[in-house]
């Protein structure tokens, strides 16, 4: 017999064989199969499997053999279990703790919450395995005792590598591992990894590119996907009144709930935490028997709603990323994903989480909203079922984690020459290629920051004052911003968080917001304890929390497909197919049914103009709308809206505003701006500038400077980076300081890494100029281009926004408080609520109507206005009071209303108040709009 089948547990000794059959482990599954055996000789590996196929004791069974035989004694920990969150040590030590007892093993856990009488037992009698986080290995590998402890470690499991191998906190490990080598010399490495495309590359990560075999299970053959846009009916027109939401909200709603009824137990992924929170607010209204899990819930209200779901006391579990993970929930029949799940890799660690009785079929359906969504979803099952996953995008060369990891080996040691620090470092695979300059440069910033001493005679590195406390600080490499504690005032009990941002922007003092699936007005804000104080309401017409986190990027290959997807169908009806028979041709192809595919072509009817796909641009031109359709997914789309806005804007002389999509590029442009203008700079912009026009744009965003101020707290250069009060502290002057240092190469590396490809939108740019990839105009909008505004719908928010929420608008402007400032005497101003300011404003004193209305925190303008002499910005501020000044002047209180709102400023104003409509809620409806817009764009605005 082959090593497959029974014969993987043949390899491991009696007592873990008699274990197994204890256990009711009959037979192995595939992964276990396939990797046992290797592990068993001590072989580095990566498996590669779906949660809930035993991947935990496919890795810990040889580990565990190995240690349950060994012939020496031993004194220290046998063995690390490394998992990126707290909440999987909780499941990993259930799952262990049976063989430990069972092979005399001692198991235990060690994290952040572990408290200091059980940190001081695990440093004097260190347990045989250790399950713990990537944080807390950095801790342990600087304390003497433990230091010891390690000396003995032989194995290494890191789970979930995969999630690892693309954030910094996975290349900060690396670095990690290698000083762990440093002290207990080379060890079996085990990583453990949800399906990726790009296995050996991990496996290098894992190892440092030492040689890493592969156990990958296929597992596309094994999923079973339907893509469905539910189709609204009679009873949703009734149950939206009911849901108090539109009819296609209701709709998803009423199909997924039929979902959860005909299984016994469903995960609902959603993307987000703020549609998780909207969406649970419905299925509460509904009577839905479900929980809701994200990461910004109190973890005793995670835990709790894991274990009813797991008990069977829940028919669903409403969750977000997290629960991708190996967050062990128990048995689950179906996965349910609403909206496109915008990456393969994502819905196939989603959908994969379903079945796993023996070789069973993981089944899902991919609930989508409009169109752009509904293609999308078709082109990642597609690719799912076919494994054409995404690769891991390792973090290579963060000069951030390389600050961080060097203050780790000074206190490791105390002392240490800088040139060996060199060598630990450049040992992990992701700093494989840091040259020494790039590395002297980073070690000199560390000295003049303090955080550690440079002997350049001796060329060593040495503990100073600072060293302690900025290690401590800064065990993680996730990035540290403020999150507010949200508290009921009744119960006094944590309802879970708010961002720091939403809290900022968006909360005051009456404010509504929905949470764990239920409305909350706030009715306290302490700034200093960073505490929402909120009361429940019945009220269901709140407004939704804006949650942290930039939107799920859309790769190349699932936006190429959606556009060869729809030029294929679009030249069929331009020729003269009838819509049914396309719809069948596709519905073949992509095993949907005929209904939900039809209504993904829905975009193409009546499209007259060229069909965008990856080989055909079409540029669409209305007044000062600009939109580009160029199906390359959003990390290219915005590095080429990003090139378009700086040098559009270079010409026009002011800021271009830019939305994008993975199938479009909206630009907002002055007037002055042509299509000629647009066509000249696609055709004729050098693709070897592109790195440098890319630089250039971002000084202009609020991304690149965000990004340097937390990147220069990992080097030590700012105290503990908060973003508390900080849109206004200088971030335009830290730019300026840190611009030739190693900080700012690095948050200008990690921007590029997170958002852009550089690459990528410098070949397209080739191929255009080449005329391989072809440049069409059109003079109007078309169905297509017209498509991307249903993508950004926010989740129940129906397109005419209901009576309820246009009051809550009404009463929240009305209540806000204004500066009036004279711009005729320039001698008088006054803060005052809006509700209180007069139909026709006027100055006291000198009787003008001449009277701009400006935010009550906009003191400076009024500074602006009154100076004789005015620098440039100050030149700004006084144009921009005086077209408020005017607008007033010639509107009255509307303008001041409009004025008043959040983002709105003097140009959107004016367009807001010269539409024609036919009441009062139209006005609000338009300024609800332009908010949300603004909501939606502002990181793009210099």
């Amino acid at each position: 017999m082959s090593e497959t089948g029974v014969a993987a547990f043949s390899v491991l000794g009696d007592e873990v064989r008699s274990a197994l059959s204890e256990r009711g482990f009959t037979t192995p599954t595939e992964p276990q199969r396939e990797a046992i055996p290797r592990l068993a000789r001590g072989e580095d590996a990566l498996v590669v499997a779906p949660t809930g196929t035993g991947k935990t004791e496919t890795a810990m069974l040889p580990v565990l053999d190995a240690l349950a035989s060994a012939d020496e004694e031993r004194f220290g920990i046998g063995a690390l279990y490394i998992t990126p969150l707290r909440a999987l040590n909780r499941d990993m030590r259930e799952r262990l703790e049976w063989w430990g007892e069972t092979l005399d093993l001692d198991v235990d856990v060690r994290h952040g919450d572990t408290t200091d009488y059980q940190r001081q037992k695990q440093a004097n009698d260190p347990p045989d395995v250790l399950v713990t986080t990537p944080e807390t290995l950095q801790a342990m590998l600087t304390g003497s005792k433990l230091r010891t402890a390690l000396e003995d470690v032989d194995h290494v499991v890191v789970d979930e590598v995969h999630e690892l191998a693309a954030a910094k906190r996975g290349a900060q490990l690396t670095v990690g591992l290698e000083r762990l080598r440093e002290v207990s010399g080379p060890f079996q490495r085990i990583g453990l990894s949800a399906t990726v495309g790009d296995p050996r590359e991990v496996g290098r990560f894992l190892t440092g590119g030492r040689g890493c075999s592969v156990v990958a299970v296929d597992i596309g053959s094994r999923l079973d996907v339907n893509v469905v846009r539910p189709q609204v009916t009679d009873r949703d027109e009734r149950l939206s009144r009911e849901l108090v939401t539109d009819a296609e909200t209701a709709s998803h709603v009423r199909f997924i709930d039929d979902l959860i009824r005909e299984n016994e137990s469903v995960l609902l992924f959603v993307n987000t935490r703020q549609t998780a929170e909207a969406l649970g607010s419905r299925f509460k209204e509904l009577g839905t028997n479900l929980g809701v899990h994200h990461g910004s819930l109190s973890k005793e209200a995670r835990i709790d709603v894991e274990d009813q779901f797991k008990a069977g006391e829940l028919d669903a579990l409403l969750c977000t990323s997290s629960m991708e993970l190996g967050i062990d929930v128990g048995r689950v029949d179906h996965v349910v994903q609403y909206g496109s799940p915008r990456q393969v890799s994502r819905l196939v660690q989603r959908v994969g989480r379903a079945g796993h009785r023996r070789d069973e079929i993981s089944s899902g359906t991919v609930v989508t909203t409009h169109a752009d969504d509904t293609l999308e979803a078709l082109a990642i099952a597609r690719q799912a079922q076919d494994g054409d996953v995404e690769p891991a995008e390792i973090h290579d060369g963060s000069l951030d984690t390389v600050a961080n990891q060097l203050a780790g080996i000074v206190m490791d040691t105390g002392e240490v020459r800088a040139m060996e620090s060199y060598r630990i470092i450049t040992r992990a695979y992701p700093f494989r290629d840091i040259d020494e300059a790039a590395f002297k440069e980073v070690v000199r910033e560390l000295a003049e920051n303090n955080v550690v001493w440079l002997d350049e005679d001796r060329d060593t590195l040495e503990k100073r004052r600072g060293t302690w406390q900025y290690f401590y600080q800064n065990l993680s490499m996730i990035p540290d911003e403020a999150t507010y504690d949200v508290e009921d005032v009744a119960s006094g009990q944590q309802v879970g968080t708010l961002d720091e941002r939403f809290v900022v922007n968006f909360a005051t003092p009456g404010e509504v917001f929905v949470q764990r699936g239920e409305m909350w007005r706030i009715t306290n804000i302490d700034e200093e304890e960073e505490i929402v104080t909120v009361s429940p309401i019945e009220d269901p017409a709140g407004e939704v929390p804006s949650w942290v986190g930039s939107e799920i990027p859309v790769p190349r290959a699932v936006a190429g497909e959606v556009g060869e997807l729809r030029r294929v169908a679009g030249e069929q009806l331009q020729e003269g197919a009838p819509a049914e028979s396309v719809a069948a041709h596709v519905a073949r192809r992509y095993d949907a049914d005929r209904e939900t595919v039809a209504d993904g072509l829905s975009q193409l009817e009546g499209h007259e103009a060229p069909i965008p796909d990856a080989e055909t641009i079409l540029v669409e031109f209305r007044g000062r709308e600009v939109l580009v359709n160029c199906c390359y997914g959003h990390k290219v789309n915005e590095t080429l809206g990003r090139v378009l806005s700086a040098l559009l804007g270079q010409r026009a002389g002011s800021s271009v505003a830019m939305e994008v999509d993975p199938y479009r590029i909206e630009l907002e442009v002055p007037r002055r701006i042509s299509a000629g203008d647009v066509m000249e700079v696609l055709e004729g912009t050098d693709p070897d500038h592109l790195p440098a026009l890319v630089e250039l744009s971002l000084k202009n965003a609020d991304a690149l400077k965000f990004k340097l101020a937390q990147v220069a707290t990992k080097f030590g250069s700012l105290k503990r980076w908060r973003g508390r009060g900080s849109t206004d502290f200088g971030r335009d002057r830290l730019l300026a300081a840190l611009e030739d240092t190693p900080m700012y190469d690095e948050a200008l590396r990690e921007v590029r890494h997170e958002d852009l490809a550089i690459e990528e939108t410098a070949a397209l740019l080739e191929a255009l100029q080449s005329g391989e990839v072809a440049l069409e105009t059109v003079g109007e909008r078309t169905p297509i281009g017209l498509g991307g505004n249903a993508s950004g719908r926010e989740l129940l928010s129906p397109e005419n926004a209901d009576a309820s929420v246009i009051q809550t608008v009404r009463e929240r402007i009305q209540s806000d408080r204004v500066i009036l400032a004279c711009l005729h005497c320039r001698e008088w101003d006054r803060k005052q609520q809006v509700k209180r300011v007069r139909d026709q404003p006027e100055c006291p004193k000198c009787g003008s109507t001449r009277v701009a209305a400006l935010n009550p925190w906009a003191d400076e303008v009024v500074s602006a206005v009154r100076a004789d002499e005015k620098d440039e910005e100050q030149e700004k501020m006084t144009e921009r009071a005086y077209r408020a000044g005017s607008l007033v002047q010639t509107h009255g209180k509307q303008a001041v209303v409009a004025l008043a709102a959040r983002g709105v400023g003097p140009h959107n104003a004016a367009r807001i108040i010269n539409r024609l409509r036919e009441d009062e809620d139209e006005f609000y409806r338009d300024i609800l709009r332009q908010e949300r817009e603004y909501a939606r764009t502002q990181s793009f605005w210099g």
